[in-house]
Formats: C-alpha cells, structure tokens, sequence
C-alpha cells in the first residue's frame, strides 16, 4: 500500500505544494508589500495543512470501502492474516505516506522561507508539522472507522464533518454555556466527549505568529499522548466492527 501510494501520487502532490508555494512567493507582495511575510507565513502552513487533509480522507475512507464495494476485500481475508492486522496494516501505511508528505513538505517550505529571507521560528514550525502529522493520523484512523461500514461518499462527508467540528468543540461547549438552554448545554458537551478535539492538535499559530518559546513540553506530551489514544481507540471501534462483518 504504501509503495503503491508513493508510487503513483505523492510525487504529483509535492510538486503541486512546491507549485503553489512558488506562485505564492511571487504574487503574495504585489498584494500586501508590508505584510506579505506574515502571509506567506500563513499561507504555506495552511496549504500543507489543507494538502494532507485532502489526501488523507480521500485515500483513508476508501483504504477498506473500496476492496469491500469491490469484492477483492475476499482475497485479503483468505490469506493467513487476522482482520485486525489488515486494519493496522492499512492504518500504519497510509500514515507512513503521511509521514513522508509531511516532512517533504516541510523541507520544500523551510526552503522558500529561507531563500525569501523571511525570519521565521524554524523550532516552532518543526513542532507545528509533527502535530500536523499526528492529526492527520488521528483523521486517517476516523477515515478507516467509516469506511468499514458506509459507502465511500458518506464515509468523506462524515469524516470532513468530525474533523471541521473536531476544530471548534472547545468553542462549541463555550456557546452552549451562553445559550443557557440545558438541552443545547448537553447536547454540546456530548460533541465535547464524542468527538475529537482537534484544536489540541494544532500549533499553527505557534509557527505562523512567531512564538520563539517552546511550548509548555508537559502539555506537548499530553496532546500528542491524547492524539495517539484517540488513534488507537478508533482503530479498536474498526477492527470491532470490521470483524464482526460477514463477506
């Protein structure tokens, strides 16, 4: 799965990050010639982020949908290998894609940053790329969990939904509590504990508004521990799900 991934499309993505990158570079200051810094700052973060995300629930929600709508889910189970390890295998795969995409991109973006001369926290943006990662492997394992009981189109609508609503349930559980309105109280507190919270994930603005500091380290852990249990939790709901399926 992951040579034949490699193989055929991460190559093209690259080089459309590389593509939009460069056009950025050049038309950011005809726009904004004070603050165009700033902006490429931000728009090379957001369109790395918007990339993998792209990749991750296109490729992750059919991983298993498509072989199940297509049958040749049959000749995986036939070989001597449990339903769980089919399920880690493909999770563990299309996040070493992630892996690999990520950390390209990130090079090709420190690279542009580097040449512009445009003063950029690189410790910052480092750690803002491994929380990329560890969120869009987070999504990857949502994508898997849909995919193994919806059909391919719900399965993108639904995990698109979980990760923009992932984003803003902090958010949500504050306009639940100005509402005053019990019901719209617990209904955002149940989306607070369902769903997971993506914002714990995401240090983009540690690397776009040039926070020198190391973030809190005890809280770095924490989070990337959360991501990770998170992970693991809907990989278990998968397998669970996918072993009880009959073909």
């Amino acid at each position: 799965m992951f040579q034949e991934v490699v193989r055929d499309r991460i190559l093209y993505i690259i080089g459309f990050y590389a593509l939009i990158l460069a056009a950025a570079f050049r038309i950011l200051p005809e726009f904004a010639a004070t603050t165009e810094d700033k902006m490429f700052l931000d728009f090379g973060m957001a369109a790395m982020n918007a990339i993998g995300l792209i990749v991750t629930i296109f490729i992750g929600t059919g991983l298993l949908n498509k072989e199940i709508e297509k049958r040749t889910i049959l000749v995986l189970i036939a070989k001597p290998v449990s339903r769980s390890e089919i399920i880690v295998g493909k999770y563990l795969g299309l996040s070493a894609v992630l892996a690999v995409l990520v950390a390209t991109m990130t090079a090709i973006y420190l690279v542009f940053l580097q040449f512009g001369n445009i003063l950029h926290p690189t410790t910052s943006i480092l750690i803002a790329a491994i929380f990329l990662f560890l969120q869009l492997s987070l999504i990857t394992s949502v994508a898997i969990t849909f995919g193994v009981f919806t059909a391919s189109l719900l399965a993108t609508v639904l995990t698109f939904a979980v990760y923009l609503i992932g984003n803003i349930t902090q958010d949500l559980v504050q306009l639940g509590r100005l509402s005053r309105n019990p019901g719209m109280e617990r209904l955002t507190q149940g989306l607070f504990l369902i769903l997971p919270d993506l914002s714990r994930l995401n240090l983009k603005n540690d690397a776009v508004y040039g926070l020198q500091a190391l973030p809190d380290t005890t809280a770095l852990i924490t989070n990337a521990g959360y991501g990770l249990l998170y992970s693991a939790m809907l990989l278990a709901i998968a397998i669970f799900i996918f072993s009880q399926r009959e073909f």
